[in-house]
């Protein structure tokens, strides 16, 4: 039997069985996942069918929880049901992004678009929809992983909270761009995140596929103007000349590069 899952519970409908046969795991290391909602009907049965699968599990029923396992645990992805009473999803999707680099995989009714869109805008990596195949999201989960995996992490010299690049500083707490004259200079949330991920791999040549997954995941793409306009975007506020750019440099056949040296400013 299929099993999909909704906010009533467990539905079973005689559609393929994906339950009986279980696949091996190709990962080198068992990834660790969280599983975050409040219905303990959706919960369990999935942390049942992923543990089958060759995956860790850990589960929680709220924000509380959700830290207490983060806190004592090494967790690789987390799965977070959007709709709990309390600290919803959105708000407890922002506190993880804010705070890690640990991947997010949105748990949504059909027809929350919004919320959807803002899950994603503020970090998501992906999201099912309600009711779900089980067996989706493990292919989501470990489609997240891989990309996961394979992106360029940040430089730990620029784990920082204000850093400094050309004539500018960033501070990345209250999200704010300041020049050389103390003057702030505004920016989107799709910029902000596009700056932060040049500032933590300087010298690094990004890909649009990894400026893409880094900035917003690859679900985000029907929502966002493509990597080369929010690029030119984001020069026209820091390049003296954003025709001929020093800071942010295009690498042809590879993507972009930030080219300035990166250093911890004072506070």
């Amino acid at each position: 039997m299929r099993y999909n899952f909704s906010r009533r519970g467990l539905l079973r409908a005689p559609i393929i069985d994906v339950v009986r046969r279980q696949e091996p795991t190709t990962m080198e290391a068992t990834p660790h996942i969280l599983i975050v909602d409040d219905s303990a009907d959706i919960r369990e049965p999935l942390a049942r069918y992923l543990t089958k699968k060759g995956l860790r599990v850990s589960t929680a029923d709220g924000g509380q929880e959700l830290r207490r396992v983060m806190k004592t645990s090494a967790i690789d992805l987390v799965v977070l049901d959007i709709m709990m009473p309390g600290e919803d999803g959105l708000s407890l999707c922002r506190m993880i992004r804010e705070t890690t680099e640990i991947p997010v995989i949105l748990l949504t009714a059909m027809v929350e678009e919004t919320d959807r869109v803002v899950g994603l805008e503020i970090g998501a990596d992906d999201y099912v929809t309600k009711p779900f195949s089980p067996r989706e999201l493990l292919a989501r989960i470990k489609a997240v992983l891989r990309r996961s995996r394979n992106l360029p992490r940040p430089a730990p010299t620029t784990e920082r909270s204000r850093l400094r690049f050309d004539r500018w500083t960033l501070d990345t707490l209250r999200r704010e761009l300041i020049d050389e004259g103390g003057v702030a200079a505004p920016l989107s949330t799709s910029e902000f995140r596009l700056l932060t991920v040049f500032l933590e791999r300087p010298h690094i040549v990004l890909s649009r596929d990894q400026l893409l997954d880094l900035t917003s995941g690859r679900s985000l793409e029907p929502f966002e103007r493509s990597i080369d306009n929010q690029v030119s975007r984001l020069r026209k506020k820091i390049e003296a000349d954003p025709k001929n750019p020093s800071i942010i440099k295009t690498v042809w056949g590879g993507g972009y590069v930030l080219a300035a040296e990166v250093a911890e400013a004072p506070a």
